[in-house]
């Protein structure tokens, strides 16, 4: 026993610690999921997300490094403390490797769980279709047409009845993209080089839910498929007109997003169709900023309304209710503990996403103050720290981070959330502007990926006191919708970031708006008197309308407003008397009679305000009275009509009288004004483009 323990003593004398980075040859890229192991022995370790490992060993020990696709290597331990690996691709195994997620497996090791087809080798060849590449090929799939009837879509079931989950379409994922079923069934059989179908339960613990039904990896011979438009925005039920003496009240949370007017710029820009519920009217006419006066009392906004004739429908009148925030000097913002979550997987690969969203940061990072403090998270099959919190002043430090980041791998957004909020919440600056600022294309595709999912997520994460910004970039695969809901839930803004001019915008010239929220939950409510309006509609904010009765509910979430933001609403209203075809007969009521109170003669609406002090969590009110006066257009009326017109006739609305597209460019004349940033001329170009367009 005594030898025993002696020499046990001086096994474990012998042992060190040996750390080190695994990285790739050909471009120095960490690898994550090395295997390192005791040569002889069980014992063995995995690289991290840095392509770092750490094992205990002895000093006559060796070990070995190996990972599919590499060419093995062996390093004697002796008496080194570190060991840095090189791996070199090994050519002749490269045919054995099936790419899975975020990481690879080797093809024999999964038999059972991966079934490759090569379309070179498929018997079928009159047929050119993916259900000819699949059907017969790959044991546990079946591609069956329902009832057999002619030109009916196949169906895909993986494992059939065992299936993970019964009758769930499979995910597609080509060239390391995931598509949506239309971009699978667009493939020729002779553009496909090979099929890849996971068919366990693994397919569930790499891809979330989506894995569900089984995952079909699709390796193109050219190796670059331009999906199919796969962009989603959510539906938009344009807002009617209501009598006001059965509804006279409207209320609606306010929306400082303006990621519609650049989105539908790179639209018409790029001489594409602009999809009808891509255009929200109210983040077109608030991309803007008007001639509103600063707050001169304690509120931080100061509230303006005007009412004219609409410029497209004689008989009604165009009612504006403009908000100021108050506007501070970047100098004298407080100290800010931003999070930068970025998402570096494989389809943030174009132009237009990864390489413009660097730049666009760094615009950000230029205007960093030393008490200011970045770190930066990234997320593509799995999320990680790639900067811890550095000060603004050491922007070096900061923009390397931001150059060494390349895109490659799934989509793990709910993963990175979490960890971005988690390290905000680390640093949180009691007297600081805490905010994660997302940039992605919103393609989720791993884990939580669903609008409700990001919802829960994100409704969460807020009650932290930490803010999002969320930037959207690339197209092809926009997920518009997604990404404004998670704006809205997380006490932010949403920006769509087409070029760098927007990007000056945005980080530049509206950097403290961007940044920095000087009211939460600001809600409105506006009550028409039925003695002057018949009838009313909202102008946009079909997403943001709320309840009568969670105007005065302070655990109801509403918009935020940043510093120098300006906030713009537009109503028209069909004043009383006048006949119109937009009004249907009212049903008469037995219980109830609407009637109109005997005062108040002289005013048209009342307009009421909530919001709360980025850090309370009581509401504060405010009212503004418009009188029954009727003015000639002001500059900024007539540029706010022209905008509201062009975005009814780009969503084919029902309510723009048929106008033409000269009248939008003669009321933005009118309104054109100064024009100092040339945001208004671009605006008239960009009319003259879509008229071309025609």
């Amino acid at each position: 026993m005594l030898c025993l323990v002696l020499s046990s003593w001086q096994i474990q004398a012998q042992e060190k610690t040996i750390t080190g980075t695994v990285t790739a040859d050909f471009d120095g890229i960490p690898l994550q999921g090395v295997n390192v192991i005791i040569k002889g022995t069980s014992q063995g370790t995995l690289t991290n997300l840095e392509g770092k490992y750490s094992i205990k060993v002895s000093a006559d020990d060796v070990l070995l490094f190996s990972y599919l696709g590499y060419k093995k290597i062996s390093k004697k331990v002796n008496d080194a403390l570190v060991i840095d690996v090189i791996m070199q691709i090994d050519n002749s195994t490269l045919d054995e490797v099936v790419t899975v997620g975020y990481g690879t497996h080797n093809r024999r090791i999964s038999t059972g769980s991966v079934s490759v087809v090569n379309s070179e080798k498929t018997k079928t060849k009159k047929k050119d279709n993916y259900s000819q590449i699949l059907s017969g090929q790959a044991a546990g799939v079946n591609v069956a047409t329902g009832s057999g009837q002619p030109g009916q879509s196949a169906t895909i079931i993986i494992r059939g009845r065992n299936s993970l989950t019964k009758d769930v379409e499979p995910l597609f994922i080509i060239d390391g993209v995931p598509v949506d079923e239309a971009n699978f069934r667009s493939l020729k059989k002779r553009d496909i080089a090979k099929m890849s179908v996971l068919k366990d339960a693994g397919a569930t613990s790499i891809y979330g839910n989506r894995g569900a039904g089984g995952v079909i990896l699709i390796t193109t011979k050219k190796g670059n498929h331009n999906p199919v438009n796969q962009e989603h925005y959510a539906k938009i039920h344009e807002n009617p007109f209501k009598y006001s003496s059965q509804t006279p009240l409207s209320t609606f949370s306010i929306d400082v997003d303006k990621a519609s007017y650049s989105n539908v710029r790179r639209m018409i820009n790029n001489g594409e169709t602009v999809p009808p519920n891509a255009v929200k009217l109210e983040e077109m006419v608030n991309y803007f900023n008007y001639n509103y006066p600063q707050p001169i009392d304690e509120h931080p906004f100061s509230i303006n309304t005007e009412v004219v004739e609409t410029p497209w429908y004689k008989e009604t009148q165009l009612v504006r209710i403009g908000l100021q925030g108050k506007t501070y000097a970047n100098d004298i913002l407080p100290a800010s503990n931003l999070t930068f979550l970025i998402d570096v997987s494989g389809s943030m690969g174009s132009q237009n996403k990864l390489p413009l969203l660097k730049s666009a940061f760094k615009l950000l990072v230029n205007q960093l103050r030393e008490k200011d403090k970045v770190s930066i998270v990234v997320y593509a099959g799995a999320a990680g720290v790639v900067l811890e919190p550095t000060s603004g002043d050491q922007k070096e430090k900061i923009l390397e981070a931001l150059d060494h980041l390349n895109s490659g791998g799934s989509t793990a957004g709910g993963a990175g959330i979490k960890l971005a909020y988690k390290l905000a919440e680390k640093h949180f600056k009691n007297n600081g502007n805490n905010r994660v600022i997302l940039a992605t294309d919103g393609d989720f595709n791993v884990g939580a990926s669903s609008d409700d999912d990001m919802q829960s997520l994100i409704e969460e994460k807020r009650k932290s006191g930490v803010f999002l910004s969320v930037l959207g970039f690339g197209y092809g695969n926009y997920k518009d919708s997604k990404l404004e809901t998670l704006a809205d839930k997380g006490n932010g803004n949403h920006a769509y970031i087409d070029n760098m001019q927007e990007a000056q915008k945005v980080f530049g010239k509206e950097f403290g708006g961007t940044l920095y929220t000087i009211a939460k939950d600001v809600k409105i409510q506006v009550e028409f008197n039925p003695k002057k309006v018949q009838a009313y509609r909202l102008i946009g904010y079909e997403n943001r309308l709320m309840a009568d009765a969670d105007f005065v509910d302070d655990t109801k979430d509403a918009g935020e407003l940043g510093s120098g933001h300006t906030v713009t609403a537009l109503y028209e209203i069909i004043p009383l008397g006048i006949k119109s075809d937009y009004l249907k007969n009212k049903p008469d009521l037995k219980y109830t009679t609407s009637k109109a109170t005997e005062n108040y003669d002289d005013e048209l609406f009342t307009v009421k305000f909530r919001y709360k002090k980025p850090k309370e969590d009581t509401s504060i009110e405010m009212v503004h009275i418009q009188k029954d006066t009727i003015t000639a257009a002001s500059i900024d009326s007539n540029f706010t009509a022209a905008v509201a017109l062009f975005g009814m006739q780009l969503r084919n609305s029902k309510y723009y009288n048929n106008a033409t597209t000269t009248k939008v460019i003669e009321l933005a004349e009118k309104g054109r004004g100064k024009d100092v940033d040339g945001y208004r001329a671009e605006f008239i170009r960009l009319v003259k483009s879509y008229d071309n367009l025609k």
